[in-house]
């Protein structure tokens, strides 16, 4: 299953008019369908005319989309992007890894938050750090001691770290 094939069904079913007219066909009831929305809804597999005229909703289209979708291979995930959901969720870190190589990995991407080149006073190094533990100043020295944030006079700038391009 394409996923050209996909769009088209999910499409046909984000309209008000075609999803009311599927709900209908399968509930069974076909009287005051419109013959245009019948047609879109057969041309994307949704509904089948019959040889007596009648209409149908065809759910099996959904069964082949799941077996399509469960068929097609999983991305593969970097072991960083484990390493990040396993310490962040919604965003926040909920421990600092006790590992040197891990505590840098995340150290790193939190690091992004600041943009090279600019300037910080500690209050909003101290505001953009709290978006991701509620011990800011512990951050703050991890990000310092890594190379990757330097300081100097309260001011602090990214000196490390990736640089999304």
């Amino acid at each position: 299953m394409s996923d050209r094939e996909n769009r088209r069904v999910l499409g046909l079913l984000a309209q008000d008019d075609t999803l009311r007219a599927f709900a209908s066909l399968v509930l069974g009831v076909t009287d005051g369908l419109s013959p245009k929305v019948l047609a879109r809804l057969a041309a994307g597999g949704l509904a089948v005319q019959e040889e007596d005229g009648k209409w149908r909703a065809a759910p099996e289209k959904f069964r082949e989309l799941l077996r399509a979708r469960a068929a097609e291979p999983e991305p593969e995930v970097s072991a960083e992007e484990r390493l990040l959901q396993t310490f962040l969720v919604d965003g926040r870190l909920k421990s600092m890894p006790m590992k040197h190589e891990k505590r840098v990995v995340i150290l790193r991407y939190i690091s992004r938050v600041f943009e090279p080149g600019v300037r910080y006073p500690e209050k909003d190094v101290n505001v953009a750090l709290r978006a991701f533990h509620d011990d800011y100043a512990a951050l703050r020295r991890y990000l310092v001691d890594e190379c990757l944030l330097s300081r100097e006079d309260n001011v602090y700038w990214r000196s490390g770290g990736p640089v999304e391009l």
